[in-house]
């Protein structure tokens, strides 16, 4: 049986009309058997904001009443099903009690299980919107087959298990109904909810697919497809048809949001198409991303990622020694941070920080522990405010030319790191976040713009 799994974000389930567009997108495509849900969009937010430890009394019933107007918005538009509006009252009652515990008890697990609720009550209003269009549908706890570490906030797949429950528990359902289950959330071995950190429900999907041999993986956001860069930056960005798995990865880890990092990695692993369309306007097409393609550009895309930190790490202890970068990363990695971007001279480390799948609450990753471990070897110094551009493409490494090409347009911009050659299909500048959107445009036009 050919079997696709449908992944839509939270824009795609918004409201009522909105889910309704994306049910049309299930049913036109017989193969899709499968849909991950986030939650509807704006719920984790206010979800998370639940979380804080500063919310107050009254500010707390101010958010449980916003996220239950926004699910019985759908509920009204469905005729209030008893079945589904009894399952929809025990999670929102559900939601109201976690978020009353976390008052007295600050446990991650706590805020996790809360965190998980805005999936749980998308995959419910979305099976029976898909049963009003005349669907066999049902809607089935991910829980049972995304097993994960226990590692709140950002828990990691255990992939064997995850194909083992899946061919047990899923797969048998797969073949009477479509359906529809949660992104973003999972369950440690004792059964206690975990999250996959910020952007989890793209990477669920993959790890579905893959757990179940699927043919294709289908991620429906709000724009049409992959572009050359972000239209709101470059008007004259043009929608890419496709593109490698290696290219996408690079986009994807680079900050081209409308895919999460990690989905590339279990489609890679089973050579599992992927395509990112728009839920709003299907008929648009998309970007297939595949296993190879022909004739890959030099260049493919610029993308920006913001809000990036440095670290600075000074040493004298670096000079012609041994072990100090082993030590710093042990460091880190005790602190379950891994290092993005790094350069080093004599005496000197430059690293920016991986935020790709961050603590679901949204906290900060230096924490005050991480920041006097490392004190404790070297001298630390933090600088905020920055922006990754990458310039992403095939041959960057091998091609002459390439580096007059990008920093004749970066003249007039203070850079202040430069990472090249570790990739064949990435070339990156850490600049100001006040002159990205500048230095991406200038780029794009330069490099894609003139051409043909």
């Amino acid at each position: 049986m050919s079997l696709v799994v449908a992944k839509f974000g939270g824009t795609s389930v918004a409201d009522f009309n909105a889910m309704s567009r994306c049910a049309a997108i299930v049913l036109a495509n017989s193969a899709t058997r499968l849909v991950v849900v986030s939650a509807s969009s704006g719920v984790t937010n206010l979800l998370v904001e639940l979380t804080q430890a500063t919310v107050t009394d009254e500010r707390r019933l101010q958010l449980l009443k916003q996220i239950a107007q926004i699910q019985y918005a759908i509920l009204d538009k469905l005729e209030r099903p008893q079945d589904v509006a009894a399952a929809l009252d025990a999670l929102l009652s559900r939601i109201s009690v976690l978020s009353e515990s976390l008052i007295l008890n600050r446990s991650k697990a706590i805020m996790d299980e809360l965190l998980s609720m805005g999936e749980q009550c998308s995959a419910l209003l979305f099976s029976a919107v898909l049963r009003q269009q005349g669907a066999k549908s049902s809607s089935f706890d991910v829980r049972q087959v995304m097993r994960t570490d226990s590692h709140f906030g950002r828990a990691e797949p255990q992939i064997e298990d995850i194909a083992a429950l899946a061919r047990d528990f899923l797969q048998p359902l797969l073949e009477r109904d479509i359906v529809v289950t949660q992104g973003f959330i999972g369950a440690d071995a004792e059964g206690r909810t975990t999250t996959l950190g910020r952007g989890g429900s793209d990477y669920s999907a993959a790890l579905l697919a893959e757990a179940l041999r699927a043919d294709a993986v289908e991620i429906w956001t709000d724009v049409a497809g992959i572009y050359t860069t972000d239209p709101r930056l470059a008007p004259n960005a043009r929608p890419i048809a496709e593109i490698s798995f290696n290219e996408a990865a690079e986009m994807a880890t680079f900050g081209a949001k409308v895919l999460h990092p990690a989905t590339i990695l279990p489609a890679v692993r089973q050579q599992i198409q992927v395509f990112v369309g728009s839920s709003r306007e299907p008929e648009k097409g998309g970007t297939w991303i595949r296993h190879q393609v022909d004739n890959p550009p030099i260049y493919r895309a610029v993308a920006v990622r913001r809000d990036q930190t440095l670290l600075n790490l000074h040493s004298l202890q670096m000079l012609h020694a041994r072990g100090f970068l082993a030590e710093t990363f042990a460091t880190l990695a005790r602190h379950k941070i891994s290092v993005d971007l790094i350069t080093t001279s004599e005496v000197n480390v430059s690293l920016t920080l991986d935020k790709t799948g961050s603590d679901s609450t949204g906290s900060g990753l230096l924490s005050e522990a991480l920041l006097q471990e490392l004190s404790q070897h070297c001298r630390v110094r933090v600088e905020d405010n920055l922006a990754l551009v990458a310039i992403i493409g095939n041959r960057i490494a091998s091609t002459p030319g390439i580096c007059r090409q990008v920093f004749t347009v970066l003249e007039n911009h203070n850079v202040r790191m430069i990472c090249q050659g570790a990739s064949p299909h990435n070339l990156c500048v850490l600049v100001a976040e006040s002159e990205a959107a500048q230095v991406v445009k200038a780029l794009h036009e330069n490099l894609f713009e003139g051409q043909a």
